[in-house]
């Protein structure tokens, strides 16, 4: 099972501190060499965030290239992140990243028992350091002793693009994609207790809270969603396998195969420098007055573009100070992010849609499979949606729907509404097949927003989960 460097190149290469000319590796893409006890880490004492991890492999991949014979490690900071003012002398944002990287202690474990050498515990990097020199902004940084040598010189190592990994939105796909990647040619991760994905894929230590979820939560907030950002997003397509001990869930596994067509027109990056991690919109987000946590995790459920859209918005409204200077921007943000984003759901959808073209995406029979997947993910969500508000409304006091009869009557009045119609309201009530949806539009307009029927990317990733290609009905 030991993935190990081909026989024609020398385990121990050597690496000049000058980044490798790219030219002479045109045909492969850069990829970082990961260590299998990196790939299933488990934070014990702080959470390892989706920026976190993404920039923890940019610079693992930087000293990678700079070789085992250097004990600290340079880089230009622009190298590692974008986005940000490299001008500025406050780069809180680098800094709070920097240091939970040496001060979360994590577990280093192989995702395959007894694969890995050995078991350890330490922070992600043993030091950090910003400085400025002749205008350019450097990071410095180091490894624990007792990790170097198997960080930078591994010898059971997955082979990670990290173009990829830089399109994945959340923890746990950029985790499941890593470990999937080290055993798509075995075709299968090792079985493991559901409970020890727990920590891997979330990037949560565990806690009470985490000790008492049920497996049905973490299948339906983290499994399910996981599956199917890297499948639409990634070169491999994976599959939960459940296993279980009498009636309930055990272990899991997850079955692997590599596409027959990256999804992401690959082969464009090929041969380029690893870009740097994103955090322009963090930092803007931190100078508007949102927390990191709360910026971080609105950008991951709901994409960079309508983030983008939504901090224009709390932008002009702040400058404005009408009717009065804003007192909540976290909250005001988070209340733009379904008007903001109508758009760029749209876009989302679309591009998960044309992701899951499995051979020639630009084939006509391709777009109409497209096109039809799409419309069954909206058809499903929208069904689920009106349901749920269904047991909303039914779930008031009588006095509670009554009034809200009388309030979709004044509506249908002010909209001059068939009078058929609202007597029809008047006499059978709103559950009459005739008026209820007249009443779940109105009902999720007053108390959900105007967006309320319109499903977000990672919703739409969910319904996609769910139903199995082959039961798109042919037309």
């Amino acid at each position: 099972m030991a993935d190990a460097d081909p026989p024609d190149l020398p385990a121990a290469r050597a690496r000049s501190p000058v980044r490798r000319s790219r030219v002479a590796v045109a045909d492969e893409p850069d990829l970082l060499r990961k260590p299998v006890n990196t790939l299933a880490i488990v934070p014990k004492s702080a959470r390892i965030t989706t920026l976190g991890r993404k920039s923890y492999n940019v610079l693992l991949f930087e000293a990678q290239e700079q070789g085992l014979d250097k004990d600290v490690f340079r880089a230009p900071l622009e190298r590692i992140i974008k986005g940000i003012d490299f001008d500025s002398n406050d780069h809180a944002l680098v800094k709070k990243h920097l240091r939970a990287m040496v001060s979360t202690t994590v577990e280093w474990q192989s995702p395959t028992t007894g694969e890995g050498s050995s078991w350890n515990v330490s922070g992600l990097l043993a030091h950090a350091r910003l400085s400025k020199e002749r205008g350019q902004v450097w990071v410095e940084w180091s490894y624990a002793v007792n990790l170097k040598q198997e960080l930078l010189q591994p010898t059971v190592f997955a082979r990670l693009r990290l173009e990829v990994i830089s399109q994945l939105r959340s923890h746990a796909g950029v985790a499941l994609y890593e470990i999937c990647t080290r055993y798509k040619d075995i075709g299968r991760t090792s079985r493991q207790a559901w409970r020890w994905w727990q920590p891997v894929l979330s990037g949560n230590p565990p806690s009470e809270r985490t000790e008492r979820q049920e497996y049905r939560i973490f299948k339906r907030d983290t499994l399910k969603l996981a599956v199917a950002e890297v499948n639409a997003i990634t070169d491999i397509e994976v599959e939960l396998v459940e296993h279980k001990q009498g009636r309930f869930i055990d272990e899991i596994q997850f079955k692997i195969q590599p596409k027959k067509q990256a999804s992401l027109g690959l082969g464009q990056t090929l041969g380029q420098a690893p870009k740097p991690v994103e955090m322009g919109l963090i930092e803007r987000a931190r100078r508007l007055g949102v927390a990191d946590d709360v910026a971080e995790t609105l950008c991951q459920e709901h994409g960079d573009a309508a983030f983008s859209a939504a901090l224009d918005a709390l932008d002009r409204r702040i400058a404005t100070n009408f009717p009065e200077p804003l007192r909540d921007p976290a909250r005001y943000l988070r209340a733009l992010m379904p008007a903001e984003a109508h758009k760029a759901r749209l876009q989302a959808a679309n591009r998960v849609v044309e992701l899951s073209a499995r051979d020639d995406p630009q084939s006509p029979a391709a777009r109409e499979l497209q096109a039809r997947r799409q419309a069954r993910w909206l058809a499903e969500w929208l069904n689920r949606r009106r349901e749920q508000m269904a047991d909303e409304v039914a779930g008031l006091s009588a006095p509670a729907q009554a009034e809200l009869v009388l309030e979709l009557l004044a509506d249908m009045d002010r909209r001059k509404v068939h009078p058929s119609l609202r007597k029809r309201l008047h006499t059978s009530g709103w559950q009459h097949p005739m008026v209820r949806s007249e009443m779940l539009r109105f009902y999720a307009t007053a108390v959900h927003g105007a967006g309320w029927d319109q499903p977000s990317a990672e919703q739409l990733l969910a319904i996609a989960a769910e139903i199995p290609e082959d039961t798109v009905p042919a037309r």
